[in-house]
């Protein structure tokens, strides 16, 4: 009966939060500048198609962060992977979006 009681809980949670929890992403554009700020996140998209890609509107500034990882490890992993084409790129705290497994 616990378990139950656990599990309709957990479903609750996910429920109200949407599924995102606190984790880490990287920030890999800013600027006011909406259309080089889409052209970035193309560029990302075509060079690693298996990591999500995030605009976010953040006044004066349109952002570009990139993967969700639920540790700052993790993301550095990837951060060191992708520097080469993007120098400025850093890590951020964010709430990340739950791993889709297929």
């Amino acid at each position: 009966m616990k378990v139950r009681a656990l599990q309709e809980k957990k479903a609750e949670f996910h429920r109200r939060t949407n599924g995102e929890s606190e984790g880490y992403r990287i920030k890999i554009h800013f600027s006011a500048d909406k259309s080089k700020a889409k052209e970035v996140q193309t560029n990302f998209t075509t060079k690693f198609a298996n990591i999500p890609s995030y605009e976010e509107y953040q006044q004066p500034n349109f952002v570009i962060n990139v993967g969700d990882f639920k540790t700052k490890l993790e993301a550095f992993e990837l951060l060191k992977r992708i520097q080469v084409d993007f120098p400025y790129a850093f890590i951020v705290k964010s709430k990340i979006r739950p791993m889709k497994l297929n």
